[in-house]
């Protein structure tokens, strides 16, 4: 039987294609375990996208057109120690995406989303350090039906704070995400998020991040390739 999987006009990020983060997340769901997952192009919402099965992974193709890749990966580095709680809630307070957002809709970081309605992931910078980071305790409107958050909510999670990670970038989008999850949190765990810069080159922004319990515990870490658009 063909598989395929749809995207909801609620996981969009710019208006009108999928959220980055979202649509890897399903993606590698179809790999199973660590993977990382390349955008090719923009993923169309609400029509279906056809997978493919290939011999180090998948592919997923709207048409004739190549939407994205995704095979098995890993993530070698290990994550810097957790902000602590005073530094994330002010770090929060910071978001630039509160003043300055080309996509207020968009579902991991829109500042137009309401509750369950987005994720509404507000990473600032934390002082003294080179990183980004909020809190977030995650709703059932995010759980599987055992009361853990989906692992595509949960890539979606880390996908923007990876952006706002660079704080000289400007308008990009997203061309490449690996993740690894250690543990799935559940609804009303409290939380951590935070992101920080790799490297740059030209337009293209290599970024970390990690999801953390407050105690510093980390459950999961990703790595982003954002590629800034060439001005119009």
């Amino acid at each position: 039987m063909a598989e395929s999987f749809t995207i909801a006009q609620q996981f969009n990020g710019p208006p009108d294609s999928g959220n980055g983060g979202y649509v890897c997340g399903k993606l590698a769901g179809f790999v199973g375990g660590p993977a990382i997952v390349t955008l090719r192009a923009p993923p169309p919402l609400e029509t279906p996208i056809q997978i493919t099965r290939t011999n180090n992974g998948v592919s997923a193709h709207h048409g004739d057109a190549l939407i994205a890749e995704a095979a098995p990966a890993s993530i070698s580095w290990v994550a810097p120690a957790a902000p602590n709680a005073l530094d994330v809630d002010a770090a929060a307070k910071r978001f630039r995406g509160f003043h300055n957002h080309f996509f207020t809709g968009c579902f991991t970081c829109g500042t137009a989303r309401g509750i369950d309605d987005g994720l509404r992931i507000f990473t600032g910078p934390v002082a003294q350090r080179d990183m980004v980071a909020t809190a977030w305790i995650p709703s059932a409107a995010w759980a599987d039906a055992r009361g853990a958050i989906a692992p595509e909510f949960i890539w979606a999670a880390l996908d923007c704070p990876t952006f706002w990670a660079h704080e000289h970038i400007n308008r990009a989008l997203l061309a490449r995400l690996a993740l690894d999850i250690s543990e799935a949190p559940r609804v009303g765990e409290a939380l951590i998020i935070a992101a920080w810069p790799l490297s740059s080159e030209g337009r293209k922004y290599n970024s970390g991040a990690a999801l953390y319990r407050a105690s510093g515990e980390v459950l999961a870490r990703a790595e982003a390739l954002w590629i800034e658009l060439k001005p119009t």
